[in-house]
């Protein structure tokens, strides 16, 4: 097997030892090339094409955004995001994954060295997850869209929840900005770290139709609102009389070792199948692995429809092909299409 081939754009000396150090150890990886800043990258792209790079946001001559934008308009590759995180920088890494990187590491503020060596397993577990991801340029992103019938109160009583991972970002958003429909409101587990979910929250929210914001404890799943879960916590829908409500709980090293900064889709799923049951629509897009099969069957058990993203939008199958695996799924559809499936099929 072909070890993954990495390019390192970074324009700190420091950063490129200590990735080349951290990435050299790896057998299944090796260090394609080294640059400062974009055009440096370029050349060495056109002269050999990489399979994932690391990009910095913040460089000299042109910034990380900018160069990702261009690089995906005309040789798409997987693209990780290294960057120290600052509110502004967390918005740029927000447009970052909508603009078509895979994912990102936020930069060690302090001791950057020893940072980036406690987050070794972070940074090449993401390589080799983006080294399977399916990035395509931006003039491709769509096909012509299905039919809509437009029945606004058709699913007025069906709470939807969605879950994401990688490629996430970019599906979610698709998603929503094609619901034109009432529901008794919509919550989102998407795999992200802490401090950028909030961010990722307003971004939504400059760009939809709703209320979108990061969950808090204790909130009111209302119509026309968008409930986030906070990155580093779980949360579960419950019953409030006739509302519906959402509990937040933190999650701790010695639960999920390997993945503290992430939400469980499963948690959201399972806590939905039992709160709403058939009053549910479960929605499982882009990811590695299995997170949300196990809940999406649940909610499939008690009664709700439920949905995958398809092959060929996907950033990455691994999430919706668990699901369909199991037989669960009721469609399988391009995130933009789904709006238009539920109104057609859910009652």
């Amino acid at each position: 097997m072909k070890p993954i081939r990495v390019l390192i754009v970074d324009d700190s000396p420091v950063v490129q030892l200590v990735l080349k150090r951290i990435l050299s150890g790896e057998p299944d990886i090796d260090i394609m090339g080294v640059a400062s800043d974009p055009f440096e990258a370029k050349d060495l792209i056109v002269k050999d094409k990489p399979d994932v790079i690391t990009l910095d946001i913040e460089m000299p001559r042109m910034n990380g955004i900018t160069f990702l934008k261009r690089l995906m308009s005309y040789s798409p590759i997987p693209v990780i995001m290294i960057s120290s995180y600052t509110r502004k920088n967390s918005m740029r890494t927000i447009e970052a994954l909508e603009s078509g990187a895979v994912d990102f590491v936020t930069k060690p503020s302090q001791d950057v060295e020893k940072g980036f060596t406690s987050l070794r397993d972070e940074i090449v577990n993401k390589i080799r997850a983006a080294s399977q991801a399916q990035v395509k340029p931006f003039f491709l992103l769509r096909k012509t869209p299905i039919n809509i019938v437009k029945t606004p109160h058709s699913i007025a009583h069906k709470l939807i929840a969605i879950g994401a991972s990688i490629g996430g970002p970019q599906a979610i958003q698709k998603l929503l900005c094609g619901i034109s429909f009432q529901t008794p409101g919509i919550v989102i587990a998407q795999h992200m770290a802490a401090q950028y979910t909030r961010s990722f929250a307003q971004r939504l929210n400059s760009l939809v139709p709703f209320e979108v914001r990061e969950a808090r404890d204790m909130d009111i799943v209302n119509q026309g609102r968008v409930l986030i879960v906070p990155g580093g916590s779980h949360m579960q829908v419950v019953r409030d009389g006739n509302d519906y409500m959402v509990r937040l709980d933190k999650i701790s090293s010695t639960q999920h070792p390997s993945t503290t900064i992430n939400c469980s889709i499963d948690v959201l799923f399972h806590s939905v199948a039992e709160s709403a049951g058939p009053n549910a629509v479960g929605i499982i897009l882009t990811g590695m692995g299995k997170d949300g099969a196990e809940g999406l069957a649940a909610m499939k058990e008690a009664g709700a429809y439920t949905v995958a993203q398809d092959e060929a939008s996907c950033v990455v199958f691994g999430m919706p092909q668990a699901a369909i695996k199991r037989g669960i799924v009721d469609a399988i559809a391009h995130p933009e299409d789904i709006p238009a499936i539920l109104l057609n099929n859910v009652k």
